[in-house]
């Protein structure tokens, strides 16, 4: 089987070869390349060049265009601080809507115009042409939680949804049609599978959560799967008090923390639900052993049980040794 052809027999309930390989490479990918992180957020030839070098290297069944989560509020008019080998941060002491009234006046951007979009679009569109027809291409886009808070300031978010509920709907609402337009645009540009980014909501009870979050996150799951591509949802953080909720939000694949142990996330949804993680990003994969790196992972398979699909908590640590990495790479073929 490609990649491509081992992901997808996964996520639509068939048997593939082996475990599809699918950890989160950004920084960990532009060090590889030899690409300062600067560039590689902002320059989409550079990212789908380390994408690629990483994918080969490691025998990665898929390419992604993930690269930080200030693309969309960056062509909002949001102000971003730029690193040279950092990535780039958006401002909350300065948030866009700092001035809640400001959201009336906000549109939907363009993902086709100039812009931070616009530049992962042509990234996707690189990697589609490129690796396309052997490996699964990811777009990204960010959920409405996560582009909620970076547009708002997380801190004032949080006290919203008690002051100001109505504004907390109207401004997901918002982000709802932001983050299907961009999503729409790149499987266009030639992403197959969108994940989705919703690290803020980690920090919701249940019952806000199931409020506010999960039933934008279900209506824009439900568009992007329109448009004929797959889930993958992503919300970095402890999410052990609404895992529930994300089994149910329509994801093919829901990818875990390290935070959010996978035999709870496992009782908590369907045998059916793909699940994807969910190693120690520092202390198991960059810290680890390649021995102890696959003991790991066995364990997060037996827990997490079929359907399961191999990568760590988030992103890959920069600094991790290539052979911790390769570590990864052969769990997921010998396992299946």
């Amino acid at each position: 089987m490609t990649g491509k052809e081992r992901i997808f027999a996964r996520l639509r309930g068939e048997q593939p070869d082996c475990l599809p390989l699918m950890p989160i490479t950004m920084m960990f990918a532009g060090d590889l390349a030899g690409v300062p992180y600067g560039k590689y957020a902002s320059d989409h030839r550079a990212l789908a060049e380390a994408q690629l070098r990483t994918a080969e290297r490691f025998d990665l069944d898929y390419v992604s265009a993930i690269s930080d989560p200030a693309r969309e509020a960056s062509d909002l008019g949001a102000i971003v601080e730029w690193f040279d080998n950092q990535p780039p941060a958006i401002v909350e002491s300065r948030a866009r809507l700092t001035d809640k009234s400001e959201l009336k006046g906000l549109k939907v951007p363009d993902p086709h115009a100039p812009g931070r979009m616009n530049d992962r679009l042509q990234a996707v569109r690189l990697l589609a042409g490129r690796a396309g027809a052997e490996r699964v291409v990811e777009g990204w886009v960010e959920g409405p939680c996560a582009l909620g808070a970076d547009l708002r300031g997380l801190n004032n978010l949080m006290l919203d949804f008690a002051d100001d509920p109505a504004f907390v709907e109207d401004l997901f609402d918002f982000v709802v049609q932001t983050a299907t337009s961009f999503a729409a645009a790149q499987v266009e540009a030639g992403a197959t599978l969108i994940g989705i980014g919703d690290a803020a909501a980690s920090l919701l009870g249940p019952r806000i959560y199931e409020q506010f979050v999960l039933p934008r996150e279900r209506k824009l799951i439900s568009a992007i799967h329109s448009t004929g591509a797959m889930v993958r949802l992503h919300i970095c953080g402890n999410t052990r008090r609404i895992v529930k909720g994300m089994g149910t939000t329509g994801a093919d694949m829901v990818d875990l923390d390290f935070l959010t142990p996978l035999d709870e996330a496992r009782a908590a949804m369907s045998p059916k639900q793909v699940l994807c993680g969910n190693l120690d990003p520092v202390r198991a994969v960059r810290d680890g052993t390649p021995d102890s790196i696959e003991a790991a992972l066995l364990d997060c398979y037996a827990k997490a049980g079929k359907p399961y699909i191999t990568g760590a908590g988030c992103e890959i640590p920069r600094g991790t040794p290539l052979p911790n990495m390769d570590a990864l790479t052969r769990f997921a073929r010998n396992h299946d």
